[in-house]
């Protein structure tokens, strides 16, 4: 068995979906394990000096613009960068991967994680919705209603909490984060060095 990649993820992030595909092939390339942790960002910022997006500087917001269409032409993943239902709340998204994680383990939880960001940024669902949410995981072959009554569950917020507890100790600051023998990557652009220390 390979190495373990730690993945700091929010839902509503459009560079985790960019590279979340990518990751999952750099994993089963190298044999390596993912820890799935969906985070709370906005805490994350509170601490870290991050800003959410309507209150970057007007410079900032054109040029993550840019970087969304050409990483999305390059990568050749479908995006639409400005999607109808943004900025929309991450949580009851994050609530519903980590309860994929907890009920049905980490692969679903994965492919649920892939459902619900190209759900987003790709075909303009509303993650914050719970018919919806139900629905993308219906069409991944879960039980969307059982996932949306586990993910309602005390027992997913306090791992959901605790995600973000642990992603401020390890001094996340963004996402897609991930970490790979205790040194971390932010940004889907990393996953070269990720790929690499996997590899190692």
């Amino acid at each position: 068995m390979g190495k373990t990649i730690t993945y700091y993820l929010t839902p509503q992030s459009p560079f985790a979906y960019l590279g979340h595909a990518r990751l999952l092939r750099i994993a089963a390339a190298h044999d390596a394990q993912i820890d799935i942790r969906p985070f709370d960002l906005g805490r994350v910022f509170s601490v870290s000096g991050g800003l959410p997006l309507a209150k970057r500087a007007p410079q900032r917001q054109a040029y993550r613009l840019q970087e969304l269409a050409r990483w999305s032409a390059h990568l050749g993943v479908p995006l639409n960068p400005q999607p109808k239902v943004f900025p929309v709340p991450p949580e009851p998204a994050a609530r519903l991967i980590i309860a994929a994680r907890t009920s049905l383990g980490v692969a679903p939880a994965l492919e649920l994680a892939g459902a619900v960001m190209r759900g987003l940024w790709a075909e303009d669902r509303n993650i914050a919705d719970d018919a919806t949410l139900a629905q993308v995981a219906d069409l991944c072959g879960f039980d969307g209603r059982m996932l949306l009554k586990s993910a309602a569950t005390a027992g997913v917020q306090d791992q959901f909490d605790k995600n973000t507890d642990d992603a401020i100790a390890a001094n996340v600051f963004g996402a897609p984060w991930y970490i790979v023998d205790g040194e971390g990557y932010w940004g889907q652009d990393r996953l070269d060095f990720v790929e690499r220390a996997v590899s190692a």
